[in-house]
């Protein structure tokens, strides 16, 4: 060796402060017996955190370290602080909103990810990740049954597929294509008309039963939305839609975008392709079709049938993040034609371009963000791991666990069932009013034992019940029917209670101030006539003062026992905001009466308190309060368009 060659020593370990590559080995295997330990033993803990907003505020440091901590130290407080915070989406009693994919193959592959550390946007910025994601869009798309326009690979084929963060980016992502098409069109037809002008003029249509990331996409591309009823069973139906586009054509708009779903997120419903395909075809509509939860399922040959009419389709999206055990975020989606994706988001900045380019493709023209996560790889691990037959017997396991539940509620005179069970979900109901099964669902997520949320079908308060645990049983289903059933028969019991208490408070009130001030006759009766006022006014302080105290006990113990997030779950209105709109009719009609009776009660007041309005001048302060020949109406109904707020 040259003695004029500087050598390189290896860096002492902890050079920097963070952590070395023998610490890393060590903590490495450590934090990996501490997720096989917490996925385990999951069950012991409770389902959503006892906690209120801020509580993590006055629990760490209002600064950040200067000297470094030790992983021990870190590790320490993660189980400490932020696992008290933790809602457990893992937890086998979890069965709010829909599954959270999860599964060892899928961790490691983002651990190697991670480790990679690559930002893919071009295929010259990581040909590996460009490449896998092609196959695996490949692989799925035929996985599922999807048409081979669709697919990435096939021969002299428009179509292809990309993996985007979730579905909101993909409802997006597809409206923005839509829009684009259609104001080119546009611009070629009406050459001296302002674009906004144009703009102005688009509507988009989807169900109230729709995801909400549907208007929230219509909002940002500054479209009308339409939001369609549907039938029955939950569906959008071809003719719902074929007049809602006449009458928008009528008032002179321009409809464009057709937004269905395949597995709503409220009740797992599925809008009848087979009759708006050919529809939008007729008007030249672009169709997309949102499988988010339900897509997953078709790698199962007997739920294809609820995608008749996926030919007519211009894009597809659906989530292995949710139920083919992929950790978030992996949302799948096809175009059946990408370059009219790719020329609504093209931006082609020099030192982003490259030699390969004519050959390759970059995912940067196919989505918002630049940058891109190697999200493909674990794709890639779970479908070998598990293979198509075992993820086949898992989604197949999940929809018999779904149908145990139906049963058993079916079996409970207390409930009714609400949705179509075809999947992992089951929508329920006591019988009763909204505000028992508001109570009751409101107790069972207060209680930490289970977790649910609730939707609104048919103007009425629903709680969902999904199966979302990779490895549920049916001693789980069990024991949740079993939580569910005992927290209705106290819900059913307190109620009984609350009525015969609220009938009787003041009669009971009433004995029990008679028997404490039962005063014995004494010879001097004056006297206990005294006595007895006496008596009087110190139990009314008595029992004002514990009125009192109860009632600031009470308001501790609802801060302390139910936590932000079991209220917040327990309104439909929190969990989609479009309830407001849809499903408050007869609140709307109430309203409506309220106002008319308030109405017609000032105009007898106004007749009553001035002479006749006729004697009056138009300028006189009594005809500026209230005038006879007012003409505002209140609606018995919404109506009009919904657009974007």
């Amino acid at each position: 060796m040259d003695p004029t060659t500087p050598t390189v020593e290896d860096p002492a370990p902890n050079a920097n402060n963070g952590m070395s590559r023998d610490e890393f080995r060590q903590y490495g295997k450590e934090t990996v017996d501490y997720i096989v330990d917490y996925l385990e033993n999951i069950q012991k803990r409770r389902v959503v955190p006892a906690i209120e907003p801020g509580y993590l505020k006055d629990l760490i440091p209002s600064e950040a370290p200067n000297a470094p901590e030790s992983f021990e130290s870190v590790m320490e407080d993660f189980e400490k602080l932020i696992m008290p915070g933790i809602t457990h989406w893992q937890h086998p009693r979890f069965h709010a909103y829909f599954p959270a994919g999860n599964s060892f193959p899928s961790i490691i592959a983002d651990m190697l990810s991670d480790a990679i550390g690559c930002v893919g946007f071009s295929w010259a910025a990581c040909p590996a990740m460009t490449e896998l994601e092609l196959i695996m869009l490949d692989w799925f798309g035929k996985m599922i049954g999807l048409p081979a326009e669709f697919l990435p690979l096939t021969e002299n084929g428009k179509g292809g597929g990309v993996i985007q963060s979730s579905a909101s980016e993909c409802n997006f992502v597809t409206l923005l294509a839509a829009r684009f098409e259609i104001m080119k069109e546009l611009r070629q037809r009406f050459p001296f008309v302002e674009e906004g002008l144009l703009l102005s003029k688009l509507i988009a249509y989807c169900s109230k039963e729709a995801h909400s990331s549907v208007e929230k996409a219509c909002m940002i591309g500054m479209v009308k939305l339409r939001i369609l009823e549907t039938d029955s069973k939950f569906r959008l139906r071809g003719e719902t839609l074929r007049n809602a586009i006449q009458e928008d054509r009528n008032l002179g708009l321009i409809p464009f975008f057709v937004s269905t779903t395949l597995g709503t997120t409220s009740c797992c419903s599925f809008d009848v392709l087979s009759e708006i395909g050919p529809i939008c075809k007729e008007n030249e509509l672009w169709l997309h079709v949102d499988a988010a939860y339900s897509g997953s399922a078709f790698i199962c040959p007997e739920f294809r049938p609820l995608m008749n009419g996926i030919e007519y389709a211009m894009s597809f999206n659906t989530n292995p993040n949710k139920w083919l055990l992929i950790n978030f975020d992996c949302s799948t989606m096809w175009v059946r034609d990408r370059f009219k994706l790719t020329q609504a988001l093209v931006v082609d900045p020099l030192y982003l371009q490259h030699s390969w380019m004519d050959k390759s493709i970059d995912y940067r023209h196919w989505g918002i963000p630049l940058s891109r996560r190697f999200r493909s790889l674990k794709l890639w691990f779970v479908i070998r791991m598990y293979g198509i037959d075992g993820l086949q017997k898992y989604i197949r396991e999940h929809v018999r666990l779904a149908k145990k539940m139906e049963a058993m509620l079916r079996g409970d005179a207390k409930f009714e069932i609400v949705n179509e069970v075809i999947m992992g979900l089951v929508c329920f109901r006591m019988k009763g009013d909204d505000e028992t099964n508001q109570t009751l669902l409101t107790r069972l997520n207060a209680s930490g034992r289970i977790h649910m949320v609730p939707a609104s079908l048919g103007d009425r308060f629903v709680i969902r019940f999904c199966v979302c645990a990779e490895n549920a049983t049916d001693k789980d289903i069990e024991v949740a029917y079993e939580i569910i059933s005992q927290a209705a028969q106290h819900v059913l019991h307190d109620s009984v209670k609350a009525v015969i208490a609220e009938e009787d408070e003041e009669a009971v009130a009433l004995e029990e101030m008679v028997a404490d001030l039962n005063i014995q006759e004494t010879p001097d009766k004056g006297l206990a006539r005294q006595n007895s006022a006496d008596a009087v006014g110190q139990r009314l302080e008595r029992q004002l003062s514990k009125e009192e105290i109860l009632a600031q006990k009470q308001h501790e113990s609802l801060a302390k026992k139910r936590s932000f997030l079991v209220r917040m779950v327990s309104d439909p209105k929190c969990y989609n905001p479009k309830i407001v709109r849809h499903l408050n009719m007869a609140n709307h009609r109430k309203m409506s009466q309220d106002l008319y009776r308030d109405r017609t009660l000032m105009q007898t007041i106004s007749h009553s308190q001035r002479p006749n309005r006729l004697s009056q001048s138009p300028g006189s302060a009594g005809s500026a309060f209230f005038d006879d020949d007012d003409d505002r109406v209140v609606a018995d109904v919404q109506t009009g368009l919904q657009t974007p707020i």
